[in-house]
């Protein structure tokens, strides 16, 4: 049976095929032809609610599909790109990882910034009609608010994980993918997205059942000698409650290593952000596992300590299939969800 993750990018690639065969067959006047399609089937306008800097509900209207979108941060790239509307980047900017190889050819493609992230002065250069990116980037000191750009024409989306809602949640993943969907006239590419983190979802819910097994399992990240946990309200933590894992702490956002050891999880994952250095998953696991203070934690005795990227878990858009199969197969060994 072909593995799930396989599909996802497969579906990936399809779509920038897809969006390719179409650029090919479009004319100068191609832009014209959208806006009259967008007219005559029934689509547009289209309305979506989005969420400003303070988290107060902002509703925009698409009238037609955007044509030059400015992307900022690695799941609104990404997930462009998943989508096959890498045509539709005016350009790009603040990538934490190297695009996942699916994409590459796509994003051979998109003019991506040297800034990691655009100024105000910039942006308003790009000339965009619509800005995705992620709730901080809309703060006064950054590009501003977004009814500000609204006010000039620009419509904007903040995905909705990145601080916009809470509890932050896979229904919110599959929410963004759903509205962009809309957004651009391609729900079917975005359904089939989130079909396929369902279907893996479903695969290790069955599994656990059909086991009777719910391990105990923390999601930890030291940030500078701060433990960091990612408890219930965290997309982290509804991934492991929707694999049927138990979270160790579920209601603290800070830890002490006396904290880590009384809670005495079954598994630890070890979150980092690798920032293209290869060697920081096993670095992260490492810190952990000779760290004396945990030498009594299951977790610890039993080499189960998983470094999981902070990409695939936190606001994490495509990358979300990905950490599904890293916390999956962190939980059950024996599932070999792939």
């Amino acid at each position: 049976m072909r593995s799930l993750k396989k599909q996802f990018l497969g579906i990936a690639l399809s779509a920038v095929l897809a969006a390719g065969v179409l650029a090919g067959c479009g004319s100068a006047g191609g832009n014209d032809s959208a806006s009259q399609s967008a007219g005559t089937d029934g689509h547009y306008p289209v309305t979506i609610t989005t969420y400003d800097y303070d988290k107060q509900p902002v509703e925009m209207t698409f009238e037609k599909a955007p044509e030059k979108v400015l992307a900022v941060y690695q799941n609104a790239i990404e997930t462009m790109l998943a989508l096959g509307l890498e045509d539709k980047i005016v350009a790009a900017s603040g990538l934490d990882h190297e695009v996942k190889p699916a994409y590459k050819d796509a994003f051979a493609k998109v003019n991506y910034l040297s800034e990691f992230k655009p100024s105000k002065e910039a942006a308003t250069a790009l000339e965009p009609d619509m800005i995705l990116s992620w709730t901080s980037l809309f703060s006064d000191k950054n590009l501003g608010s977004m009814k500000e750009w609204q006010s000039q024409g620009v419509n904007s989306y903040n995905m909705l994980n990145s601080g916009a809602v809470s509890p932050k949640t896979l229904d919110n993943e599959y929410q963004d993918f759903e509205n962009l969907g809309k957004i651009f006239d391609v729900e079917d590419k975005a359904g089939e997205l989130v079909n396929a983190i369902k279907d893996a979802v479903k695969q290790t819910e069955t599994y656990a059942q059909k086991e009777n097994k719910s391990p105990k399992v923390l999601v930890m990240e030291d940030q500078s000698g701060q433990i960091v946990n990612y408890g219930a309200t965290t997309l982290a933590g509804d991934m492991v409650t929707k694999l049927k894992g138990t979270l160790a702490s579920p209601d603290a956002s800070k830890l002490g290593e006396e904290d880590v050891v009384a809670a005495n999880p079954e598994v630890i994952f070890a979150v980092y952000m690798d920032r293209d250095d290869q060697d920081m998953a096993a670095q992260t696991k490492d810190a952990i596992m000779n760290n004396a203070a945990f030498a009594d934690i299951d977790a610890v005795k039993n080499n189960r300590v998983i470094p999981i990227e902070l990409g695939q878990m936190y606001c994490s858009g495509v990358r979300t299939i990905d950490g599904i199969h890293t916390i999956a197969n962190g939980m059950y060994p024996d599932l070999n969800l792939n």
